[in-house]
């Protein structure tokens, strides 16, 4: 699993579905490369989409079962790694890490205005 793929189930994970955009801007990577991704994940069975029922126009993307075990099985691991990478930042790693998490998500117009 690539660290796309991961970033994709981590998101889908809370049950919800969401739509191409959404997690596309969450994960910050353009549609088309999102599609790739999915496309590999509904593969390997740990992703469906379905037709929104609100909004026809609209996919959604949910975690199957198979998506759901994997989830469980590799988020302690991904925790573990992600702890042991931020122990060899100096200073406050959480505060890194949210930081971070904050710019990943902030729009690219908002960025460049700075």
């Amino acid at each position: 699993m690539t660290i796309d793929q991961w970033r994709v189930v981590d998101l889908l994970a809370d049950g919800e579905g969401h739509p191409m955009s959404e997690i596309a801007a969450a994960i910050v990577v353009p549609g088309p490369t999102l599609t790739k991704i999915v496309d590999r994940l509904v593969d390997a069975a740990t992703v469906y989409r379905l037709v929104d029922s609100r909004d026809r126009r609209r996919v959604l993307a949910f975690l199957s079962d198979d998506g759901r075990a994997l989830h469980t099985e590799l988020a302690p691991r991904v925790a573990d790694i992600e702890q042991a990478a931020l122990a060899t930042v100096p200073g406050d790693g959480p505060a890194l890490l949210d930081m971070l998490d904050r710019l990943a998500r902030e729009p690219a117009s908002t960025a460049r205005a700075r």
